[in-house]
């Protein structure tokens, strides 16, 4: 999955959203995209799992666990510990 693509994705009340794909990280054989919303001046950062439906089309999927977002996130700014404010 290419990085720093801009795409839209539709929220459970049938919203479109737009969103800048960050990074993908890997956890435990899991992907999950980083994402924040295509609006300038804003970075509050969301983070969906990555299913496939027949290795097909992507599937973004909301995580329950805050702990696991948490970690996800940590990987995150790990990575990337001089690109964002994270305060």
């Amino acid at each position: 999955m290419e990085k720093n693509v801009i795409f839209t994705l539709e929220d459970d009340l049938g919203n479109e959203v737009e969103f800048e794909l960050l990074d993908v990280i890997t956890y435990k054989n899991e992907e999950y995209a980083v994402l924040v919303e295509n609006i300038p001046d804003v970075k509050d950062f969301t983070i969906l799992k990555i299913d496939s439906i027949d290795d097909k089309e992507e599937v973004y999927v909301g995580i329950d666990d805050e702990a696991l977002v948490q970690k996800i996130f940590d990987i995150f700014k790990k990575n990337h510990p001089d690109d964002f404010n994270y305060a």
